[in-house]
């Protein structure tokens, strides 16, 4: 396989992925798109897998402007370009850290899911 194609399939699989957790997260928050979400259930998988994909795609997007305003926003460094010996790095507050371990977790509970209905449906055929 060519490497830009293993590529290319990683990141439509992460960007399937982060849709899907975006499309769980609205479900959760949103009346209104929990059923909209779960009428989407009943579509064919494929098509899912590429609304999800578009999701996910404009999800990173919006995700790297946050860390690219956050980067923008920490004074710079004249003296050095790494932290001096005997500093952390900055880290980010608490409840951010705290979102990204939840949305971690929820990404890896999608992930082993969505392997385990590939396995069942592989085992069927």
């Amino acid at each position: 396989m060519n490497s830009d194609i293993v590529v290319d399939m990683l990141q439509k699989g992460f960007r399937v992925t982060l849709g899907a957790t975006t499309s769980l997260i609205e479900v959760l928050q949103d009346p209104e798109k929990r059923q909209e979400n779960l009428a989407k259930l009943s579509q064919e998988w494929s098509q899912l897998s590429e609304d999800w994909a578009a999701k996910g795609f404009q999800t990173e997007q919006e995700a790297r402007s946050f860390v690219d305003s956050l980067v923008s926003q920490q004074p710079s460094s004249t003296t050095a370009a790494s932290p001096p010996s005997g500093t952390t790095a900055p880290t980010a507050p608490p409840d951010v850290q705290l979102e990204l371990q939840e949305l971690t977790a929820q990404i890896a509970a999608i992930r082993a899911e969505l392997e385990r209905l590939r396995n069942q449906d592989s085992s069927s055929q």
